[in-house]
């Protein structure tokens, strides 16, 4: 599988439909947690971005990416999410996106955790999800 953008320099600029908030501008490569807070959306997060919590979890209506941590995939795994939300803080940006946040400060009721950092930490294994165009 080739290595999503985030071993590359951020690129050009994305477009990203965010349900009940419009679009959001966003960098190819750049981490979809990061882009959403920047775009306006209250988006939760309580572990700092490093998938150890499902809050910052999305729903994708158009352009899920195929590729996926392994970090994502054994946390979604162990909460019973696997193929039904995928994590903000370990996903790239990319053009053609269109998703649903799960979990915000408003409709929880919740503060966010940590800022989470630059690059999808830990430093990301890559596999692809099932159900993806790629897989098999």
């Amino acid at each position: 599988m080739t290595e999503p953008l985030i071993a590359q320099q951020q690129g050009q600029p994305v477009t990203i439909a965010v349900e009940g908030y419009g679009e959001i501008q966003a960098h190819s490569g750049e981490r979809l947690v990061t882009a959403l807070e920047r775009g306006g959306v209250d988006i939760l997060h309580r572990c700092g971005g490093v998938a150890k919590c499902t809050t910052c979890r999305v729903v994708f209506t158009e352009g899920e990416p195929d590729a996926m941590t392994l970090a994502e995939h054994d946390k979604l795994q162990d909460k019973g999410l696997l193929g039904e939300a995928r994590l903000s803080c370990q996903i790239e940006c990319a053009e053609g996106m269109a998703l649903r946040p799960v979990q915000t400060e408003q409709n929880s009721g919740l503060e966010r955790g940590k800022a989470p950092a630059d690059v999808i930490e830990p430093a990301p294994e890559w596999t692809t999800r099932p159900g993806a165009s790629t897989e098999g």
